[in-house]
């Protein structure tokens, strides 16, 4: 999905604050919606690629106008609608229409988040490259969530290291599947990303699944 989200890569946005001894939360509704959030999670009606996907597609100057948990709100409320647990008009009204759902104790939100399992995968699926293989990065641009920034697409690296089998997001944000496949370290120089005027020792390395990738 290209959208304002992918902002890696992109300049003219100013310089980013450092606030020193910053605390966990700016103000208490901002711990309330995380606990909301964790709450609605423990439901298992959404995973957390699904999640992503929604918050992306905010309107761009809603995402770029809201601080970070204002957007976790907005999301929240948007996932809730098109999962089919509340309606535009129970949102609006602040009440239920009809009879409400028995929301989850506090120690069953905790022993579900305790219990919810790694996105790695226990599956003997085959991987397509090696550690020290050369790689292109393929040039998608998927209406759907995908983790591939659009800085990289198109471009060369080498893996670096084979993490193992994880669920693929792209699918898993759609509920069409976890479809298991290889997760590699892919390294890249940064001249190959920026070009010429970048630094030529430094290098980045990212996370890309088999279907993001081709043999170079």
């Amino acid at each position: 999905m290209d959208g304002i989200h992918d902002m890696g890569g992109m300049d003219g946005f100013g310089p980013i604050p450092i606030e020193y001894n910053e605390p966990v939360f700016h103000a208490e509704w901002e711990g309330r919606l995380y606990a909301m959030n964790s709450a609605l999670g423990a439901l298992g009606e959404w995973n957390i690629d699904a999640g992503r996907a929604c918050m992306e597609r905010l309107a761009p100057v809603v995402y770029l106008q809201s601080p970070y948990y204002q957007r976790w709100l907005y999301r929240m409320e948007n996932i809730l609608v098109e999962r089919g647990l509340v309606t535009p008009t129970e949102l609006t009204a602040g009440t239920p229409e009809g009879a409400a759902r028995e929301p989850l104790s506090t120690d069953e939100v905790f022993g579900r988040l305790r219990a919810s399992r790694s996105a790695r995968v226990d599956q003997p699926v085959e991987a397509k490259f090696k550690v020290g293989d050369a790689v292109l990065v393929r040039n998608i641009h998927p209406v759907g969530h995908t983790r591939t920034p659009r800085y990289v697409r198109g471009r060369r690296g080498v893996i670096d290291r084979d993490h193992g089998v994880f669920i693929f997001p792209d699918t898993h944000a759609e509920f069409k599947g976890e479809s298991p496949q290889h997760l590699y370290s892919v390294r890249f120089t940064a001249r190959e990303l920026w070009g010429p005027d970048a630094s030529e020792t430094d290098k980045v390395y990212l996370d890309m699944w088999d279907d993001y990738l081709d043999a170079d």
